[in-house]
């Protein structure tokens, strides 16, 4: 009867799941991240503003009143979405603390009668929270898997994933985060985080969930690409924020590591968000410090306050620091090239074997993991406790799982203590602040401190990638910081000074290992700070950081982009390659036939031109009253499937109709729009008659008039930097002009903010042709001015090509 009522129950759950939307307003299935090789599952976004006749209209409609509202939704969003990123950090820390806690106080409850009986309660307990983390995300969040911030760099570099900002991911990337490391793997929460401030800001831009009527239409103000990159910005910022109780180290982490583009009014929305942040963490923690969030406590957030420890250092200390960044860059180096090996490993071979052996893999790792850090501590001897310092507030002993130094842990006295279990017999936030902790010299010996680097390194490259959501900053900073005291043990015996502290060098071997991995300077100098409340450090921090970094470059490229690159997401980086500059960009364009439309199409030659073909961007002609060819534009797919789903543009004629009759704007910019990371309509969805396809479609009101060219022979290095810089997803290639209309100085776009200023009042540009020579036309270029650097020229380009 009880097996019944269970399978009934999850029956019951999982059909409730399966209705949950993927994207709001959309059916279509959400695509694993673990399969991203295919061709249909990464999309360019349309970040240029499509200045159509359709665009123009609203933009002539509305007023100033509009744009104050537009701004005000604006910073209402960056509010909520600090709110809900905050809270949902309080969820996950809340949950994963008292998870643990439950887990560490039952296991050593029944260890003092028997450790066969504790470790089989410990392992259970660990296997049942992996269980439920991976089970979640193989059947029901496939894209929650992993950290997601390789997905989210590339969506703020332009690359649409479907799948990775959907409201179940949402979910998932939540409960799999409590299962994941609660259960004690070799992961962090840290980088799930991020992706979920994302994924809070993407559903928020979209006024919210309409299926379960928590949407609101005063909300639905930002339809397109470029407003949604602002507000992911703000969820990843807001994500750090949160993870390390660090809001300028977060403002900082979307800055240098996530987005492509950044604006000055961008950056005080995300610094606001961040705020919102902090102070939404610190009013629940200090909610909770009258116990009633159970065993989250003073140790449940990251912060390792060490302003106790190490006051001053000397210039004889600075070659064993750097010597801590060049470990750093090497191991950080070799763990980017393992997991990138386990990676592949696992997507090409393991896991296309299906979601059953996903699980059996996690499970598997969960078990090694459990045997792992209940049994190396058994093997290891105890040590006497060290005289009690009554200023230190430290204690010795103390039970596993609870807070503080000098774990108790199969000790036969007393006043002993297991330094091997002080560290792995125990959550990683609180192993992290006993590596870092002060006035603890000598709690740790060589041998296990090696021991401890050496198995958690080799967990760490095994877990990383695995079907779970994974952060990587936790595990660094362990790894980090191992190597780091065990530098400190050594500067300690070999200065012989009793100002050194091992804990200042643990942190900044954290520094180092993470510096060296993920190729974070700035930021993560700032968060290393903040969560170390130690300002007089900060030097310290930024040589191991440079010299990590420097060493790491040497071998590969940073995790993430390493991550990205095996995952299929084509990031542009921020300088183009070298043998670009011997390339022109008509050599880039290949033998590749340009497929165009005329302005006027029969509806049957669109439908056959979207089904035989991938591309998402067509030029299109129109012919002059004597006969030549003008590209007057360009239309995009997903324009063209609106107006083929709607049908209310099709005409009976091949005629071009007037722009500025109102019966040809029928469509709001909006209605062009596809919800964030989903598929949007597709060609098989749209269902024609055979009348309809006789009919014709005009598509000069919904083509982009002003697309950016650039002439065939520009290199191909200009060509990327013009690309990247402005966000585009199409550039036309023309021959070189035959004639030039005008210049544009820097002094023609500096235009009064005064409605009353007169048009003359700009220094204008006159171009006076002097002479033809062998069919072509010279110009002298004359200008008022003297001659500005970055001139942006006006050009008329050869008709007959596109």
């Amino acid at each position: 009867m009880l097996s019944n009522h269970l399978q009934n129950g999850i029956e019951t759950a999982k059909l409730v799941w399966s209705q949950l939307p993927n994207a709001e307003d959309s059916d279509q299935e959400g695509v694993s991240l673990l399969s991203t090789n295919d061709k249909g599952s990464v999309e360019s976004l349309d970040y240029e503003v499509v200045e159509n006749y359709a665009y123009r209209e609203e933009q002539a409609q509305r007023g100033k009143l509009y744009v104050g509202y537009f701004v005000a939704v604006k910073w209402l969003l960056a509010l909520l979405i600090g709110i809900g990123t905050g809270l949902a950090a309080v969820l996950i820390n809340i949950s994963v603390e008292n998870f643990a806690g439950w887990k560490f106080q039952l296991t050593f409850s029944i260890i003092q009668k028997s450790y066969i009986a504790g470790f089989v309660v410990y392992l259970l307990i660990n296997l049942v929270l992996v269980f439920s983390s991976v089970y979640i995300i193989t059947q029901f969040a496939p894209a929650a898997a992993g950290s997601g911030i390789p997905e989210i760099k590339g969506y703020l570099n332009g690359v649409d994933i479907h799948g990775i900002l959907l409201f179940r991911t949402l979910i998932g990337k939540i409960l799999g985060s409590i299962g994941s490391v609660g259960g004690g793997l070799a992961l962090g929460k840290e980088g799930p985080l991020v992706h979920t401030g994302a994924c809070i800001a993407s559903l928020l831009g979209q006024g919210g969930s309409t299926k379960y009527h928590l949407s609101s239409r005063w909300l639905q103000v930002f339809k397109s690409d470029r407003d949604r990159r602002d507000l992911v910005t703000c969820g990843c910022a807001a994500g750090v924020a949160a993870a390390f109780r660090a809001p300028v180290g977060g403002v900082l982490f979307a800055l240098e590591e996530v987005t492509s583009w950044w604006r000055s009014q961008l950056m005080w929305r995300v610094f606001f968000t961040s705020a919102i942040v902090a102070v939404v963490v610190r009013t629940a923690m200090g909610w909770c410090k009258s116990g009633k969030c159970g065993h989250f406590g003073a140790g449940g957030f990251i912060i390792w306050d060490i302003s106790g420890g190490q006051e001053d250092y000397s210039f004889e200390e600075l070659l064993p620091m750097a010597v801590i960044g060049v470990i750093g860059g090497l191991l950080g180096a070799l763990f980017n090239k393992l997991t990138l090996y386990i990676t592949y490993w696992r997507r090409n071979f393991l896991h296309k074997k299906g979601n059953r052996v996903k699980i059996i893999e996690a499970c598997l790792i969960s078990m090694i993991t459990s045997i792992i850090s209940f049994g190396l501590p058994l093997l290891r001897k105890c040590s006497p406790c060290p005289e009690s310092d009554p200023d230190s507030g430290i204690d010795c002993p103390r039970p596993p799982g609870m807070y503080g130094n000098y774990v108790n842990f199969y000790c036969g006295k007393d006043k002993k203590y297991n330094d091997l279990a002080t560290i792995f017999f125990n959550t990683q936030d609180d192993a992290i602040r006993n590596l870092f902790s002060a006035k603890t010299i000598h709690e740790f010996s060589a041998q296990s401190l090696l021991t401890f680097l050496v198995m958690f390194y080799t967990l760490a490259v095994m877990t990383f990638g695995t079907a779970v959501p994974a952060g990587q900053f936790v595990p660094g900073i362990m790894i980090g910081s191992t190597y780091g005291r065990l530098v400190g043990m050594f500067v300690v015996n070999f200065y012989k000074k009793l100002n050194i502290e091992e804990g200042t060098y643990a942190l900044l071997g954290a520094a180092s290992f993470l510096g060296g991995s993920m190729r974070m300077t700035v930021s993560l100098c700032v968060i290393m700070v903040e969560i170390t409340n130690n300002l007089k450090l900060l030097p310290l921090i930024m040589l191991v950081l440079l010299i990590s970094k420097a060493v790491g470059d040497a071998f590969n490229q940073g995790l993430y982009e390493e991550q990205a690159q095996l995952r299929g997401i084509p990031l542009l980086e921020s300088k183009p390659k070298y043998q670009m500059r011997k390339m022109t960009a008509q050599e880039a364009c290949g033998n590749r036939k340009v497929v165009s439309f005329p302005r006027v199409v029969k509806v049957a030659d669109v439908v056959s031109f979207l089904r035989s073909s991938e591309h998402n961007g067509f030029p299109v002609i129109d012919h002059t009253r004597s006969g030549e060819t003008l590209v007057i534009g360009l239309v995009l797919r997903s324009h063209l499937l609106v107006l083929l789903q709607s049908k209310v543009d099709f005409q009976h004629n091949p005629l071009p109709c007037d722009p500025s009759e109102s019966r040809s704007i029928r469509h709001m910019s909006s209605e062009f729009v596809k919800p964030a990371s989903s598929k949007g309509i597709s060609i098989d969805d749209i269902h024609l008659s055979g009348d309809d396809m006789e009919m014709y479609m005009d598509l000069a009101p919904f083509l982009n008039p002003s697309p950016y060219i650039v002439p065939e022979d520009m290199s191909l290095t200009k060509v990327y930097n013009l690309f990247r810089q402005l966000g585009l997803r199409h550039v036309f290639v023309a021959p070189r002009p035959s004639r030039v209309i005008g210049l544009i100085t820097r002094k023609d776009l500096l235009i009064e903010d005064n409605e009353d200023a007169s048009p003359v009042e700009l220094q204008t540009t006159s171009v006076r042709p002097i002479r033809h020579c062998e069919g072509k036309l010279i110009s002298r270029i004359t200008d008022s001015e003297s001659p500005l650097l970055n001139d942006l020229l006006v050009q008329d380009h050869a008709p007959g090509r596109h």
